[in-house]
Protein backbone atom coordinates (compact mmCIF):
# COMPACT_ATOMS: atom_id res chain seq x y z
CA UNK A 1 0.00 0.00 0.00
CA UNK A 2 2.88 2.53 1.14
CA UNK A 3 6.10 2.66 -0.67
CA UNK A 4 7.90 1.91 2.82
CA UNK A 5 9.57 -0.95 3.57
CA UNK A 6 7.80 -3.43 6.10
CA UNK A 7 8.71 -3.04 9.83
CA UNK A 8 10.87 -5.95 11.48
CA UNK A 9 9.77 -6.97 14.78
CA UNK A 10 11.33 -4.32 17.06
CA UNK A 11 12.41 -1.60 14.95
CA UNK A 12 10.47 1.81 14.33
CA UNK A 13 10.18 4.48 11.79
CA UNK A 14 10.81 7.29 14.23
CA UNK A 15 14.86 6.29 14.05
CA UNK A 16 14.62 8.35 11.03
CA UNK A 17 15.32 11.88 12.06
CA UNK A 18 13.87 13.08 9.04
CA UNK A 19 10.27 12.32 9.90
CA UNK A 20 9.77 12.67 12.92
CA UNK A 21 8.66 16.38 13.32
CA UNK A 22 5.75 16.89 15.03
CA UNK A 23 3.52 19.77 14.81
CA UNK A 24 0.52 21.34 17.15
CA UNK A 25 -2.19 21.02 15.51
CA UNK A 26 -3.60 23.97 16.53
CA UNK A 27 -1.14 26.25 16.03
CA UNK A 28 -0.73 25.22 12.88
CA UNK A 29 -4.64 25.69 12.51
CA UNK A 30 -4.07 28.84 13.63
CA UNK A 31 -1.52 29.94 11.43
CA UNK A 32 -2.58 28.60 8.30
CA UNK A 33 -6.52 30.04 8.95
CA UNK A 34 -6.69 33.16 11.73
CA UNK A 35 -9.82 33.01 13.77
CA UNK A 36 -12.75 35.16 12.48
CA UNK A 37 -13.50 38.30 13.95
CA UNK A 38 -16.36 37.93 16.12
CA UNK A 39 -18.91 39.99 18.57
CA UNK A 40 -18.22 39.62 21.86
CA UNK A 41 -21.41 38.64 24.58
CA UNK A 42 -21.82 42.14 25.64
CA UNK A 43 -21.64 43.26 22.43
CA UNK A 44 -24.35 41.35 20.84
CA UNK A 45 -27.04 41.74 24.02
CA UNK A 46 -27.04 45.34 23.38
CA UNK A 47 -27.43 44.78 19.64
CA UNK A 48 -29.92 42.40 20.04
CA UNK A 49 -32.04 45.08 22.24
CA UNK A 50 -31.96 47.86 19.53
CA UNK A 51 -33.14 45.16 17.31
CA UNK A 52 -35.77 43.80 19.39
CA UNK A 53 -36.91 47.50 20.17
CA UNK A 54 -36.78 48.51 16.05
CA UNK A 55 -39.35 45.14 15.59
CA UNK A 56 -41.45 45.73 18.13
CA UNK A 57 -41.96 49.16 16.32
CA UNK A 58 -42.40 47.69 12.76
CA UNK A 59 -39.46 49.29 11.60
CA UNK A 60 -37.16 46.04 11.40
CA UNK A 61 -38.10 42.47 10.62
CA UNK A 62 -34.78 40.07 9.69
CA UNK A 63 -31.06 40.31 10.77
CA UNK A 64 -28.04 38.54 9.35
CA UNK A 65 -24.26 38.02 11.70
CA UNK A 66 -21.34 37.59 9.37
CA UNK A 67 -17.64 36.61 11.24
CA UNK A 68 -15.65 37.57 8.47
CA UNK A 69 -11.57 37.39 8.86
CA UNK A 70 -10.93 41.31 9.16
CA UNK A 71 -14.53 42.21 10.86
CA UNK A 72 -17.91 41.09 12.42
CA UNK A 73 -20.86 42.31 10.42
CA UNK A 74 -24.22 42.51 11.73
CA UNK A 75 -27.20 43.65 9.43
CA UNK A 76 -30.88 44.77 9.59
CA UNK A 77 -33.44 44.10 6.89
CA UNK A 78 -36.88 45.41 6.32
CA UNK A 79 -37.77 42.25 4.26
CA UNK A 80 -35.31 38.82 3.61
CA UNK A 81 -34.75 39.19 0.11
CA UNK A 82 -33.14 43.30 0.24
CA UNK A 83 -30.75 44.66 0.95
CA UNK A 84 -29.91 45.60 4.29
CA UNK A 85 -31.39 49.06 5.93
CA UNK A 86 -28.45 48.93 8.44
CA UNK A 87 -24.96 47.37 8.77
CA UNK A 88 -23.58 47.52 12.37
CA UNK A 89 -19.91 46.98 11.90
CA UNK A 90 -16.55 45.84 14.57
CA UNK A 91 -13.26 46.00 12.60
CA UNK A 92 -10.47 45.71 15.15
CA UNK A 93 -7.92 47.53 12.37
CA UNK A 94 -9.85 50.69 12.78
CA UNK A 95 -9.88 50.47 16.76
CA UNK A 96 -6.96 53.03 17.48
CA UNK A 97 -7.95 55.51 14.66
CA UNK A 98 -11.60 56.07 13.97
CA UNK A 99 -12.89 53.32 16.72
CA UNK A 100 -14.02 49.64 15.80
CA UNK A 101 -17.42 50.23 15.65
CA UNK A 102 -19.40 51.74 13.34
CA UNK A 103 -23.27 52.08 11.60
CA UNK A 104 -23.50 51.95 7.58
CA UNK A 105 -26.76 52.67 5.86
CA UNK A 106 -28.20 51.24 2.39
CA UNK A 107 -26.32 53.28 0.62
CA UNK A 108 -22.72 52.84 2.18
CA UNK A 109 -22.73 56.18 4.37
CA UNK A 110 -21.09 55.72 7.61
CA UNK A 111 -23.26 56.89 10.04
CA UNK A 112 -21.57 56.83 13.39
CA UNK A 113 -18.15 55.46 14.19
CA UNK A 114 -16.98 55.62 17.30
CA UNK A 115 -14.84 53.60 20.05
CA UNK A 116 -17.89 51.94 22.65
CA UNK A 117 -20.67 50.52 21.17
CA UNK A 118 -23.20 51.95 22.93
CA UNK A 119 -22.28 55.45 21.57
CA UNK A 120 -22.25 54.38 18.30
CA UNK A 121 -26.24 52.78 18.89
CA UNK A 122 -27.49 55.73 19.79
CA UNK A 123 -27.86 56.70 15.91
CA UNK A 124 -31.14 54.59 16.30
CA UNK A 125 -32.22 56.50 19.18
CA UNK A 126 -35.94 58.35 18.41
CA UNK A 127 -36.05 61.68 19.27
CA UNK A 128 -39.92 62.58 20.51
CA UNK A 129 -41.30 65.58 18.33
CA UNK A 130 -44.08 67.72 20.07
CA UNK A 131 -47.16 67.92 17.92
CA UNK A 132 -49.11 70.92 17.63
CA UNK A 133 -53.00 71.19 16.47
Amino acid sequence: MTDQQDLRHGESRLADSSSSVVVDLKEYKQSRDPAPVTFHRRELDAILWIYGRMVGEGDWRDYAIDHLKDRAVFSIFKRSGEMPLFRIEKNPKLAAKQGAYSVINTHGVILKRGHELQQVLKVFNKVLKLVEK
